[in-house]
């Protein structure tokens, strides 16, 4: 073989070994990661509704996306390092569930993509510029819950008619407190209610604040949307119940522990409808150009049980509505 040849069948050898890897890894993208960050431990529901909405666009978890979890338990002080981490691990995007968690995230970074879910007008909370537009890096879902908190107030009041005032429970940590009070209070005022407003920022305040009722006299308690308070479910219910509540919260957990009522947006839709939103971002969707999702399935759950105990009647109106009778 000439020397020319023999030089030339090299070269092109090299060239060929050299764009191998290159092809190879044009054929396998890196995995993207979605950093999943709770305010509060949720429910397999929630999990497996946002899975199957990613899965709608093509993702699968542990096959072609990865899924870094972080949650708060309640404690909205400990989401800024949660933040800080994910952002550190340089994930796609970040999937944000609660008023609280979103804000952290809002406040970490202006660039990553991120997709909320909130229990509030995403505009006045300056998460979107608007529902159409969002405009920025975020988007996400809502289901309006100015709407939902007239709503359950209605509801408690119709279980206590008799009562010429009701209690609102509000975390004074959580970014929507002030606005969720004022939609409270707002909403007594049209029914010709007095709506006293209540705080606990833990756990360990409940019981103090399910005492105080009596003092108030207020015939009821509404619970606000908040992170601590849904991953409390379980024990506001047994409070409620110690102290003789008739007390209304957004999740049916609240009431399969004994809680007597909830009204509240799908979790399954919710939720589904967030990882379908990653799934189209991570597609390539720009954020800014993805409407706000608003949740408009809401359901009823009324534990009959616990309203013979508090010596009330259920309405015919709310047995027609409830989605489910827990006895």
């Amino acid at each position: 073989m000439r020397r020319r040849d023999f030089l030339a069948g090299a070269a092109g050898a090299a060239a060929w070994s050299i764009a191998l890897p290159r092809i190879t890894c044009a054929q396998r993208p890196p995995t993207p990661t979605i950093g999943l960050l709770q305010s509060s431990a949720e429910p397999r529901t929630k999990l497996a509704a946002f899975y199957d909405g990613l899965r709608t666009q093509g993702f699968v978890r542990s096959q072609n996306v990865a899924i870094e979890y972080r949650s708060a338990e309640g404690d909205s002080t400990r989401l800024p390092d949660l933040v800080a981490d994910l952002v550190n691990r340089n994930v796609a995007l970040i999937a944000a569930d609660g008023v609280a968690a979103a804000a952290a995230v809002k406040t970490a970074t202006a660039t990553i993509p991120v997709v909320f879910a909130v229990a509030s007008d995403p505009v006045r909370l300056g998460l979107a510029a608007s529902l159409n537009r969002p405009g920025g890096h975020m988007t996400g879902v809502t289901n309006m819950a100015a709407d939902l908190e007239r709503k359950r107030l209605n509801f408690l009041h119709q279980m206590v008619p008799a009562a010429t005032g009701l209690a609102f429970l509000v975390n004074p940590a959580n970014p929507d407190a002030q606005m969720q009070s004022n939609d409270a209070v707002l909403a007594g005022s049209a029914m010709g209610l007095k709506v006293d407003l209540v705080h606990a920022g833990s756990d360990g305040e409940f019981d103090a604040v399910f005492g105080s009722l009596g003092g108030m006299h207020a015939g009821g308690l509404a619970i606000s949307n908040d992170g601590l308070f849904e991953s409390r479910s379980r024990q506001l219910a047994a409070a409620a119940a110690r102290h003789a509540v008739p007390a209304i919260f957004q999740n049916r957990e609240f009431v399969a522990a004994g809680g007597l009522m909830s009204y509240g947006s799908s979790v399954t839709e919710t939720y589904h409808q967030v990882g379908v939103y990653c799934g189209l971002i991570l597609a390539g969707a720009s954020p800014a150009e993805l409407p706000v999702y608003r949740s408009t399935n809401v359901e009823a759950v009324i534990n009959v049980k616990t309203a013979k105990q508090l010596g009330l009647v259920v309405p015919p109106e709310i047995l027609a509505i409830a989605a489910q009778v827990a006895d």
